[in-house]
């Protein structure tokens, strides 16, 4: 028996589906809440780097004129090793190296603490090299306490 079509079927209404021309019709809006902003590791380290060069700026005047950059990683590897950073005192430049101060460096425990702990001292160091001081005499103030 072949299907027809009788008067009631062409009457009713279309029925609208859930679906649209190609099944997609229950689409989201374009413009999503705010998400916050991703905080990836090469932000991380550029902050804590930032934070320590700012606090050496203002603790040292021989350090204010001075650029602090980040690179990846050294041009070449020298007679010790992977550099950690290079000091150059002529053109007034120290550049910090991202993946050897971050992978080859040993910590005792694995957390966002040390890893800017270890950033920090990185960044000491890296400038006491440029003013052939101690470390440890750059921030007097800040390991005292009373």
């Amino acid at each position: 028996m072949a299907w027809r079509r009788t008067r009631t079927s062409e009457a009713r209404a279309p029925r609208r589906s859930r679906h649209g021309r190609h099944g997609r019709e229950g689409r989201s809006p374009v413009v999503r809440p705010p998400l916050p902003p991703l905080d990836t590791r090469i932000d991380r380290f550029d902050l804590a780097v930032g934070t320590a060069a700012e606090f050496l700026r203002s603790a040292w005047s021989e350090l204010r004129d001075v650029s602090f950059e980040i690179a990846d990683m050294p041009p070449a590897s020298d007679e010790d090793g992977i550099p950690r950073w290079t000091v150059l005192r002529d053109a007034r430049r120290i550049i910090m190296y991202r993946l050897p101060i971050e992978r080859l460096s040993h910590l005792h425990r694995d957390d966002d603490l040390h890893r800017r702990m270890m950033i920090e001292s990185s960044v000491f160091r890296a400038a006491a090299e440029y003013l052939e001081r101690d470390p440890w005499d750059l921030g007097p103030e800040r390991f005292r306490f009373l």
